[in-house]
């Protein structure tokens, strides 16, 4: 019997995630019990115990819902049931801290994500993402003017993590669990429209497809793919040009005067996050200002999130804490 398209589909994009994996080997799948989740799961079961490679299946409860612990106990047993060899639960406190609930549950989540990886030696962790989720991400970075490094959308890995179903439309996934007769959970925060992800999943991308024709998505999918090359490029010589300026002094204005911007205002966001500054608070509108202030378009100091304030002096950029005054 031929195996469904969909399926052949996500077992194929997890067949390259594994790739370089030897027997007894640990890989943790995120599982939320949506259809993209237990799609990834599936196929990881089956492409991991091909080449003896153990399956740890993970869900996370944000403690967000009413009846969440219950409905992650629900998807533990359906873990389970799909062959994962091990299975775990883990709730996390959702703290905002200056960011919105979506941002706040991404990093409770990725946070206790490693935590259990590293614990039970796993050497990747696999994340459900699809094709639907990469262009929404590019568009939301365009609709925000966040730069090339939020349209280049979400990497296909970093650290431990893997997102194998980047090139895996939503639509493939809820076929793949039909033909498999997998039952999915659709988490109703994704119909909630307070949330500006589940707008334009459901409002902004129809629209688009209906005026502009069908492939929006998989064409916004394809820019972040083509821009993440370039946006990688530029970092990895900021970050060599970063090593080679920052000292005890800070960094000498001179030198970074003879960097091609791009390259500049990247060596620039390096040295303030290395000072202290928070990478998630750190936005366009601050590197920018450090830009200007180490060209001496401003003067005086410029404050970044984090309590770190740059300022211009005796020929160089430094950053010190910020003085709160009593």
């Amino acid at each position: 019997m031929a195996l469904p398209p969909a399926v052949a589909a996500c077992r194929r994009a997890v067949r390259r995630s594994l790739a370089g994996l030897e027997p007894a080997d640990r890989v943790l799948v995120a599982c939320s019990g949506g259809a993209d989740s237990l799609a990834l799961l599936a196929a990881t079961v089956h492409e991991a115990h091909r080449i003896e490679v153990l399956v740890l299946g993970a869900t996370v409860d944000h403690g967000l819902q009413d009846g969440s612990a219950g409905r992650a106990d629900l998807v533990v047993a359906q873990m389970a049931r799909l062959g994962a060899d091990e299975t775990a639960s883990a709730r996390v406190r959702v703290e905002g801290a200056g960011q919105g609930p979506e941002a706040a549950a991404r990093q409770a989540r990725y946070a206790v994500l490693e935590e259990l990886a590293g614990r039970a030696g796993a050497r990747r962790v696999l994340l459900g993402h699809t094709l639907d989720d990469q262009a929404e991400t590019v568009l939301l970075g365009l609709a925000r003017g966040s730069g090339g490094r939020s349209i280049a959308g979400m990497r296909p890995a970093y650290g431990v993590f893997v997102r194998p179903l980047l090139d895996v439309t939503r639509a493939e996934t809820e076929a793949a669990c039909r033909a498999e007769d997998i039952a999915w959970w659709d988490d109703p925060h994704n119909e909630d429209p307070r949330f500006t992800r589940s707008r334009v999943r459901h409002v902004v991308l129809p629209v688009l497809e209906r005026e502009l024709g069908p492939g929006v998505a998989q064409t916004l999918a394809r820019t972040a793919a083509m821009l993440r090359p370039d946006m990688e490029a530029l970092d990895r010589m900021a970050a060599v040009a970063h090593d080679a300026l920052d000292g005890s002094d800070g960094l000498p204005l001179g030198a970074l005067h003879d960097l091609d911007e791009a390259v500049a205002s990247r060596v620039l966001r390096l040295a303030a996050l290395a000072a202290g500054a928070v990478d998630a608070d750190l936005f366009h509108v601050h590197v920018r200002a450090l830009v200007d202030l180490a060209a001496g378009d401003i003067s005086g100091q410029v404050q970044l999130p984090g309590h770190v304030t740059a300022v211009r002096e005796a020929g160089h950029l430094r950053f010190r804490p910020t003085t709160v005054e009593s």
